[in-house]
């Protein structure tokens, strides 16, 4: 693909030994400078790469004059031929590290302050001054390989996805507020006075309504927004593959994102996906991981300790078990290692999910050692040693409790021990799927059944009998994928009948009326020849997260927000006039204009980089 374009003839990653004795004109940025008394060189920098330009005074002295001044990230055109470098200084880390360029002609585009950090992938700048200065920050190598990734992965799918029939139908940005879940952000209407439209939490009502529409094949890559308290791997507004396939079953949605991802999976990083992806339901999931989101990269499952738990002598064990408890463990291997500060700091861990202790036992080559070994005899003890498969330097986590609090704390326990222990293996890709999810949970806060996936969901066609006498023991159509740990997406089989829609939102202690009020349109739509349907969202954000190997989302979206949901770029959000605010029929209270006016007030200059 060429790059020529009026002011340039390559890009500075494009130069190789076949380019020598040519004359070429390169833009780019002054990524470093290095003055070797008559000759000068200067690496200039595009987001193609590095090319080392060298200024001779004997060869251009206008130009060698030019380089003197120029500076870190000032913009420069040059134009020169190119030569092997000289033996000894080829740099073969670099594409570009056999050549060099003979600058004769060099153009100063623009100058530069002095850059607030380096522009290098292992900057020691915080994202604070990074978020900043987004513009600088995006130069960076690092940032550069995310964000070209990632236009490359969508590309990928979007290939698959045409190739497969499939078409893409926009969704509306201003939609109606259905306070299920997440917050809505809302938007005031200003021609109907009082009302308010909400930003998508998803396309799900819309794309339901293509496929009783008769458009079988949708999908979308969408923006969506959800104001809630933000994480590593949350932003207010995000980025969401969203698909919808009409008369098919959850294996059919299965097969067909297995495909893409396999395909684009190979296609962007050359990384080969064994289909079919393996399954596993939500309560083994839950039994062996302690989490319905599995890292399958290692080891070191949870074994249920119960029954034996049932005929100790360890009080704490015994009553647990005994008052409809569980306790559960999981095998550290090598981790007899651990200190006894190392055990005081896991059990503070396990502390913040509810759990009252963590008990442990060393295992030596004959025997077990730790405060709680002597309550169990010998026999007892070479039971739990083949529960767990324990051999000498292993050590042996344990927690008794309720289900949720022991699925949960072991869980979060595994997980942190593997990071630490350095047990999880680096460029390895772990898919899975997680199946016949439970479709409600009971909420002790408000009294009521809530969905675990959400309302649209269907049930599986042996429990839909059991939908009101047990709800609890109904699995849904439901299917989420994992990667390395992390759900990438979710998705299920939509409830197509409009009686068994109903049904399902009295559960839910949705009636009648506010059925009608908020899901009136979907109500209708499934009374007009509904098809079986069903589809799954993947999120881009998190996609391109987990196949880079990064810790946060914002390093993989051009121009994120912060964990307050600020925009440090643009200072957004901010204040506006009070004529808008009265062209919307909006009135602060008198608690709002206080803040507004402290924070106008006290807020600080804008900082200026110093040149």
């Amino acid at each position: 693909m060429s790059m020529q374009t009026t002011l340039r003839s390559h890009t500075c990653g494009q130069l190789r030994a076949t380019n020598v004795d040519e004359v070429v004109t390169l833009c780019g940025w002054v990524s470093s400078r290095r003055d070797h008394g008559q000759l000068i060189f200067i690496d200039l920098r595009d987001r193609y790469g590095l090319t080392q330009c060298v200024f001779d005074p004997e060869t251009s002295p206008e130009a060698h004059k030019a380089a003197e001044q120029a500076r870190g990230e000032w913009t420069l055109r040059v134009t020169g031929s190119i030569r092997h470098r000289p033996e000894g200084t080829v740099n073969p880390k670099m594409p570009t590290g056999e050549v060099e360029m003979l600058v004769t002609d060099l153009q100063v585009l623009s100058q530069s302050l002095t850059p607030p950090f380096e522009i290098s992938s292992d900057t020691d700048a915080g994202e604070d001054i990074r978020l900043k200065y987004r513009y600088l920050d995006l130069r960076r190598p690092v940032m550069q390989r995310a964000i070209t990734t990632r236009s490359k992965l969508v590309k990928a799918i979007r290939d698959f996805y045409d190739r497969e029939g499939f078409i893409d139908v926009e969704t509306p940005f201003l939609t109606k507020s259905t306070p299920e879940g997440a917050r809505d952000y809302l938007v005031p209407s200003r021609v109907n006075v009082g009302q308010f439209f909400a930003l998508p939490q998803s396309p799900q009502l819309f794309k339901q309504i293509l496929m009783i529409a008769g458009y079988d094949r949708y999908y979308q890559i969408v923006r969506c927004m959800r104001d809630e308290d933000l994480r590593a791997d949350r932003q207010p507004e995000f980025t969401q593959l969203d698909v919808e396939m009409g008369f098919v079953t959850a294996e059919d949605v299965i097969s067909t994102t297995e495909r893409m991802i396999a395909e684009v999976m190979e296609k962007v990083l050359g990384v080969e996906v064994s289909l079919p992806i393996p399954r596993m339901t939500y309560r083994e999931a839950m039994d062996r991981y302690g989490h319905d989101a599995p890292d399958t990269r290692y080891e070191m499952f949870i074994e249920d300790l119960t029954d034996l738990a049932g005929r100790c002598d360890f009080r704490v064990f015994r009553q647990t078990a005994e008052s409809g408890g569980q306790v559960r463990g999981i095998n550290v291997k090598g981790g007899a290692s651990l200190s006894r500060k190392d055990l005081d700091e896991l059990t503070a861990f396990v502390a913040q999910f509810g759990a009252k202790g963590l008990a442990w036992v060393k295992v030596e080559a004959e025997a077990l050692s730790g405060p709680i070994v002597k309550f169990f005899p010998a026999e007892q003890q070479q039971e739990i040693r083949h529960k767990f498969d324990a051999a000498a330097g292993d050590i042996l986590l344990f927690v008794a409790d309720k289900p949720s609090v022991v699925a949960k704390s072991l869980g979060q326990l595994r997980m942190t021990l593997a990071r630490r222990l350095k047990m999880i293996p680096e460029g390895k890709f772990n898919f899975t799927w997680v199946v016949d999810f439970p479709m409600f949970e009971y909420d002790e806060e408000s009294k009521r059944y809530v969905a675990i996936h959400h309302p649209f969901t269907a049930a599986r066609d042996e429990d839909l009998d059991r939908l009101e006498s047990d709800p609890l023991g109904v699995c849904a159509k439901a299917y989420d994928i994992v990667l390395n740990g992390v759900e990438l997406g979710g998705g299920s089989i939509r409830i197509h009948r409009s009686d068994v829609q109903q049904r399902v939102f009295k559960l839910l202690g949705i009636d009648e009326a506010e059925a009608r009020t908020k899901f009136g349109f979907l109500l209708d739509a499934l009374s007009y020849g509904a098809p079986p349907h069903g589809g799954i969202a993947l999120g881009m954000d998190r996609f391109v997260m987990l196949v880079l190997g990064l810790s946060s989302i914002r390093d993989t979206i051009a121009f994120p927000k912060t964990q307050k949901a600020q925009c440090l770029m643009t200072e957004a959000p901010g204040f506006v006039d009070e004529k808008q605010l009265a062209e919307l029929h909006i009135r602060l209270s008198s608690e709002a204009q206080l803040v507004v006016q402290e924070q106008k007030e006290n807020k600080p200059l804008k900082n200026v980089p110093q040149g």
